[in-house]
């Protein structure tokens, strides 16, 4: 079995999405305008902030290979950044809106939309992209140990994972359960227009992710409405379960961080709605469990042909999904889970005018159901 060492620190110095669903409609005055009225009656308004600017483009000290904007932002991991641009992508971290895109060298810049501190967004900015941890070093390890890996990573460089705040991806994962990437966002647009409004950029609205005591607000009836369906239940249960936590549900969840990836795993299957599948997207994207596997037909199609060929025509099960996993960390190590987003992303079909014809000559086999009610539709993300 192979084992990673940590990687060393490094230094630190689709098609724009449908437009987003919109709440409950609010009672609109004349100028000046009042404070956003909540969807639910007894609680109280959320005032609108006027941005702050902040005009540069600041050079982030980040290479495309250690950062590509279009293999980490719409491949699944997220549903709350938009592309505003070429090679541009805009979203918010806590209350900072910003922008990052590519400049013609191929290092990322980003900008600055709005902040209460600039410190603390370029911090926050950081933290998100997860820069403590070289990319360059870990494909220099798992290319060693897989001659595929090797060559794939030549053709898509700066495929990263992100280290989101884990209430935001929690309900992500929560909307993504058997559905599909447009539905989604718009889903993930609804509940994001519940924060508080940050600014616009690109024809988009961005807000700060809502708190889970301004979620608690929102009524199963509001969601259903809304055109969350069956999901309704487990984001108003979820939060529901995260509020009765005893030092509240968004510093229960950081405490994941510490437990080992099982105990992480059967902690957050104890959330209404939350099954080993969409725990381990949460495992992997928010809580540094970077051995986590989600595995989906998808995945399972990588392992038949890579890792277990012996499987391959057999049902997928929740049994095989943990050999599935064992079989990744087996072959990568302690940062299995980021090698399986580039094998993953690799095998998109979004990606594939990016890979020599010779990665598509093995004919693809049929997906197989999965039978983990839990597990989601692939169309071409992670849910």
């Amino acid at each position: 079995m192979h084992s990673l060492k940590p990687p060393l620190a490094m230094k630190r110095p689709r098609p724009p999405s449908p437009p987003p669903l919109s709440p409950a409609s609010t009672k609109q005055t004349s100028p000046p305008p009042r404070p956003l009225k909540s969807l639910h009656p007894n609680t109280p308004p959320i005032s609108s902030k006027k941005p702050k600017s902040h005009p540069k483009w600041v050079p982030l000290n980040l290479s495309q290979t250690e950062l590509s904007l279009p293999l980490t932002f719409p491949t699944g991991q997220t549903f709350r950044w938009k592309q505003t641009g070429p090679l541009q992508y805009t979203g918010t971290i806590g209350p900072h809106l910003l922008s990052l895109k590519h400049l013609q060298n191929g290092d990322v810049s980003y900008f600055i939309h709005f902040t209460p501190s600039e410190s603390a967004a370029k911090l926050a900015l950081l933290d998100f992209l997860n820069v403590s941890i070289s990319l360059a070093k870990l494909w220099e390890v798992f290319s060693e140990n897989d001659s595929r890996f090797a060559e794939l990573a030549k053709y898509l460089k700066g495929a990263r994972v992100l280290r989101q705040d884990p209430v935001e991806c929690l309900v992500q994962f929560l909307c993504s359960s058997n559905n599909n990437i447009g539905r989604i966002t718009k889903m993930v647009d609804f509940i994001s227009s519940l924060g508080t409004h940050l600014g616009s950029v690109g024809g988009f609205d961005f807000h700060e992710f809502p708190s889970l005591e301004r979620l608690s607000a929102v009524s199963e009836e509001e969601l259903r409405q809304a055109g969350f369906g069956y999901r309704a239940k487990y984001i108003t249960g979820t939060v529901d379960v995260l509020q009765s936590k005893p030092d509240g549900g968004a510093q229960w969840l950081l405490s994941l961080r510490k437990l080992d990836l099982q105990e992480a795993i059967d902690a957050l299957c104890s959330l209404p709605g939350v099954g080993p599948k969409v725990a381990a997207c949460i495992a992997l994207f928010s809580l540094d469990q970077h051995h986590a596997i989600p595995v989906d037909t998808h995945v399972w199609q990588i392992a038949t042909k890579y890792l277990l060929p012996e499987l391959a025509g057999a049902r997928l099960t929740p049994k095989l999904c943990s050999r599935v996993a064992e079989a990744f960390v087996s072959k990568y190590g302690e940062y299995a889970g980021w090698a399986q987003t580039l094998l993953f992303i690799a095998d998109l079909p979004s990606q594939k005018a990016l890979l020599p014809s010779h990665f598509w000559d093995i004919k693809e086999k049929k997906s197989a159901k999965i039978e983990d009610s839990n597990s989601c539709n692939i169309d071409g993300n992670y849910s």
